[in-house]
């Protein structure tokens, strides 16, 4: 079986590292990565196991290559250029989402009728250009055919992502679970990285009130989706958020917040910037994730103090 992951960073290269002893496996990244694996090896410490990995990677495809599957890695703000930049390669291929926010797998459709939806809870931090630490897995990779189902091209790739030794499972639904997610990252990321405060100060009654807020206008738009997930109503996740969640990410600073200290431009339009468009289609009102979307947007504008 032959795999391609395209846009790797620290997600994409660990999971090449992981299936490279299962599977060939090529990793298309930035050139002072591709530069440092093949000179020293991939280096992974943590949960998903210690070890040097040696897999081919490069800023380019190898010229005439088919692959079986391809993974999408990149922030959510690249799915589009990839795509275009590779759409010989990725037209009638397996190819999987494996990012973050809502709408990355309806742009991966304008190039594949053969997509595969998929969520991964991990936590990644980079030690130097070929060395990745796994710090934290928050529940196992879930995959499934978008927009739901399941399938053996699914099964396969699940089966083959398990032998790696990732935790992963099989989603009939993943439209929903593409929504846990972005429920969680909508309400915390954002706020967190805008007030720059870990997770657990968003309790606070000022802060938490605008949680609230944000989890209902979402849920508003899940029901015109017909998306399923584990609790029925706002105040069921809310009630988890804040007594299962947040507690056991008190401590954790928002992604976001590195991209603003960096002057990266973030995926607040794949966050709470897709709810509030998507309210819109449906004609709801979204005020709360539409507001925090154009703070982020401001804030991306300003200059690090």
């Amino acid at each position: 079986m032959k795999v391609l992951i395209l846009g790797a960073g620290a997600v994409g290269l660990c999971l090449a590292a992981r299936l490279s002893a299962h599977c060939e496996v090529h990793a298309v990244c930035r050139k002072r990565h591709a530069d440092a694996i093949a000179e020293r090896g991939f280096a992974m410490t943590g949960l998903w196991g210690e070890g040097t990995y040696r897999f081919p990677a490069s800023e380019e495809v190898p010229g005439g290559e088919r692959f079986d599957y391809i993974f999408i890695t990149a922030k959510s703000l690249a799915t589009r250029s990839i795509c275009e930049q590779f759409a010989d390669v990725i037209r009638g291929t397996e190819t999987v989402s494996l990012q973050n926010g809502l709408g990355n797998e309806e742009i991966v459709a304008d190039y594949t009728d053969c997509v595969i939806g998929g969520t991964i809870i991990t936590g990644f931090e980079w030690k130097d250009d070929a060395g990745v630490h796994v710090s934290v897995v928050g529940g196992p990779m879930k995959l499934g055919r978008f927009p739901d189902g399941a399938d053996p091209a699914v099964d396969a790739l699940v089966d083959l992502v398990a032998r790696s030794g990732i935790p992963v499972e099989a989603s009939g639904h993943i439209r929903g679970e593409l929504w846990a997610k972005t429920l969680y990252n909508s309400a915390l990321n954002p706020l967190g990285a805008l007030m720059n405060v870990p997770y657990g100060r968003l309790l606070d009654p000022a802060a938490w009130g605008v949680v609230e807020k944000i989890i209902e206008e979402a849920y508003g738009v899940m029901a015109k989706e017909q998306a399923r997930i584990p609790w029925p109503t706002a105040e069921a996740y809310l009630a988890y958020l804040h007594d299962v969640q947040i507690p056991n990410t008190a401590g954790h600073h928002a992604s976001m917040l590195q991209d603003l200290m960096h002057g990266h431009a973030t995926e607040i339009d794949f966050m709470n910037g897709a709810i509030a468009a998507r309210a819109q289609k449906y004609s709801l009102a979204a005020p709360y994730n539409d507001c925090i979307t154009h703070l982020v947007h401001f804030r991306e504008t300003l200059p690090e103090p």
